[in-house]
């Protein structure tokens, strides 16, 4: 692996680089947009109890809140329901602005990883190509060892840099749509709550 790593030149650096940053974020990407950690089956279930039991106070609110994404716009809407419907929507459209920016968060990185490191191997191919002819025209096509030298440093980057950028363009895709996916069950669960409580009924908040 090392003598590869070597015959691929100094470009294999950053493509090395920009592997370990991908693995990272997909790591974190699959533990955080998980759907049970975004949009647990039992949030709504649970507001409505504590709704028809009237339990419903600042410190169920908080629990709420701080339970899952869902639960945190959940808590925002019913926190401006007393107000009517327009606003309660208000309310959880910007509590899901925030909760949607940070679902998409390292998926940029992530296409970018996916933009540039074949474009990181094609420089590789370059670099090992001009290395080539400047030892052909330095001692000829003699040198068998100095051109495979230059045209293996070429394959394998390119090579190197398509082996990190396939996977991480198709991770890419899975997250962003996964993210689809979880904001429609949020928006779908939003809407039940707004739905059922109607603009004319107040939630009281002890």
């Amino acid at each position: 692996m090392v003598e590869i790593i070597r015959a691929g030149g100094l470009l294999m650096l950053p493509i090395i680089l920009c592997s370990i940053v991908a693995i990272a974020i997909i790591i974190e990407r699959f533990w955080s947009l998980s759907g049970a950690r975004i949009s647990p089956k039992y949030v709504l279930a649970q507001v409505w109890t504590w709704l028809k039991n009237n339990q419903l106070d600042s410190s169920k609110l908080r629990e709420l809140r701080l339970s899952s994404a869902l639960g945190q716009i959940l808590a925002a809407g019913l926190l401006s329901s007393k107000y009517g419907r327009a606003a309660m929507i208000e309310s959880i459209e910007q509590a899901a602005a925030q909760v949607i920016h940070g679902m998409e968060r390292y998926l940029n990185t992530l296409g970018t990883i996916a933009a540039i490191t074949p474009l990181l191997g094609l420089l590789g191919t370059v670099v090992g190509m001009i290395r080539v002819f400047n030892e052909i025209m330095l001692q000829g096509t003699g040198n068998a060892n100095a051109l495979a030298g230059g045209i293996s440093e070429a394959l394998i980057s390119t090579a190197a840099g398509l082996t990190v950028a396939i996977p991480t363009f198709m991770f890419h895709r899975y997250f962003t749509r996964k993210v689809d996916s979880l904001v429609l069950d949020l928006e779908l669960e939003s809407i039940k709550l707004v739905d059922a409580l109607h603009s004319d009924r107040k939630v009281k908040v002890k």
